[in-house]
């Protein structure tokens, strides 16, 4: 997965955790402190991505492509092959009657 989609997708699970964690105020302690806990794990994992990303980007900076090499002499085709007398009448007879004559 890409590092910024994978932050994205934390700081969402971010944004749920404390919505969750508010919501559960004085009525049930031990579910809220479980519920910090995981908010601030999912906190270390932000910034482990994020610093992964910083540092990846720093060892292996984009690559700028030169222009293309050109070659230096396109190999020659081979000759086309030349076709018979009646080949050559018989495009010609289907020439003719395409265009009407």
């Amino acid at each position: 997965m890409k590092a910024n989609k994978a932050l994205k997708r934390l700081a969402k699970i971010e944004a749920l955790m404390s919505d969750v964690t508010e919501r559960y105020s004085a009525s049930a302690p031990h579910v809220r402190e479980l519920l910090q806990d995981a908010k601030a794990a999912v906190t270390r994992a932000k910034e482990a991505v994020s610093l992964r990303t910083s540092s990846g980007t720093a060892k292996n900076p984009a690559v700028k492509h030169s222009a293309p090499m050109s070659k230096a002499t396109p190999e020659p085709s081979k000759p086309k092959r030349k076709l018979s007398a009646a080949g050559r009448a018989a495009n010609r007879r289907r020439l003719e009657k395409a265009m009407g004559g």
